[in-house]
């Protein structure tokens, strides 16, 4: 720990550079001037005398969290766990940070002047509740759809250079039937290289075979935890399981935590961009925020094109008035995000303020 100023502040605003195994906590006072430093392990123990070295330097008004969706997830969780207010913080920009360098004390106390000069002042996911369990799940069958692709490749790729008795024996069947066939193959020895060959499309066959009932399982699940959490949401015209989990995980456990639906939909990338230039007016599609949210309602909104009634006579409307394509899909996904977000507030977020009750 690093002394760097006697001084007796009113309030006090710690930033947090958060890694694997440290954070690195910088605390300033109200008027921007460095108090002290110091570095925790990432630990309830860490967590615990972070709070108390920031009490010991005066009334903390808030704790500057880098990354409380990875590395500062289990800080930020244990300091609202104990009534701290917690903003999540972007890292540092990049032009800032050619000219000032790098190193985790700069990046803290960049954090902190984050909060003190308003320019940060979200707050993060809670990540404890139905919504949590819906984005782990996702990261699971998301890994297995990967990898049961890879082992469909790989057959399909030893396939090509298989012997020509077993080529011809699968050569033409779908992926279900080379599967089912590939997994009955019986090679015996392997002296041959068919034989080989025999147990190597077993072999991957077999594991294609596990990964799909894996992520059937897991399918299952995530649609009644979808439907637990916000069951109005999966009733929506073009909303399923999968789209609806994107979007839960977008908003969090507390969507409170958005301030509008305007936020909201900046957050799924669905907002409109300025793109006007001299006598040309116009708006582009949002390239940023989060993108599988933005996907989610991409496929939302072409559902609805093809079998929505209202939205198609949208369409047509706006195609009479000169409108693209991409334009009018970029003004339903806003209109989408607006749905969504009305929703996700009057279910999601009365529950969570029952439960903090």
């Amino acid at each position: 720990m690093t002394k760097i100023a006697q001084i007796t502040p009113s309030r006090v605003v710690i930033g947090v550079d958060t890694h694997k195994d440290v954070h690195v906590a910088v605390a300033l006072d109200d008027l921007g001037r460095r108090l002290d430093s110091t570095t925790i392990a990432t630990t309830t123990a860490g967590y615990r005398a972070l709070v108390a070295w920031g009490d010991a330097l005066g009334t903390v008004e808030a704790f500057a969290v880098e990354g409380t969706g990875s590395y500062g997830a289990g800080l930020a969780r244990h300091l609202r766990a104990s009534d701290r207010h917690v903003v999540e913080v972007l890292r540092p920009n990049r032009q800032a940070r050619r000219r000032n360098g790098k190193s985790d004390p700069v990046d803290a106390e960049a954090a902190a002047r984050a909060v003190l000069s308003g320019e940060a002042t979200g707050s993060p996911k809670s990540g404890d509740d139905l919504v949590e369990m819906i984005r782990v799940l996702r990261v699971a069958r998301s890994t297995a759809r990967k990898a049961r692709t890879q082992a469909m490749n790989a057959l399909k790729s030893l396939l090509v250079t298989a012997p020509s008795d077993l080529r011809e024996q699968l050569r033409g069947l779908s992926n279900t039937q080379l599967v089912a066939t590939a997994g009955r193959l019986r090679s015996g020895r392997e002296t041959t290289t068919t034989a080989a060959n025999k147990t190597a499309l077993r072999a991957l066959a077999c594991r294609y075979q596990a990964l799909d009932a894996e992520i059937s399982a897991l399918d299952a699940q995530l649609a009644e935890l979808a439907a637990e959490v916000a069951p109005k949401l999966v009733e929506t015209f073009g909303v399923g399981p999968d789209t609806a989990g994107a979007l839960l995980v977008a908003a969090g456990d507390n969507p409170e935590r958005l301030r509008s639906e305007a936020a909201f939909s900046m957050l799924c990338g669905a907002s409109p961009v300025e793109a006007s230039s001299g006598k040309t007016v116009r708006h582009r599609l949002n390239r940023g925020g989060d993108r599988q949210a933005n996907a989610a309602l991409y496929r939302i909104v072409l559902v609805r094109m093809r079998f929505h009634t209202p939205t198609r006579a949208y369409v047509e409307r706006r195609t009479a008035q000169g409108l693209s394509k991409p334009e009018i899909i970029r003004c339903l996904k806003r209109y989408v995000a607006r749905e969504v977000y009305g929703i996700l507030h009057d279910t999601i977020a009365p529950a969570s303020a029952i439960a903090a009750a």
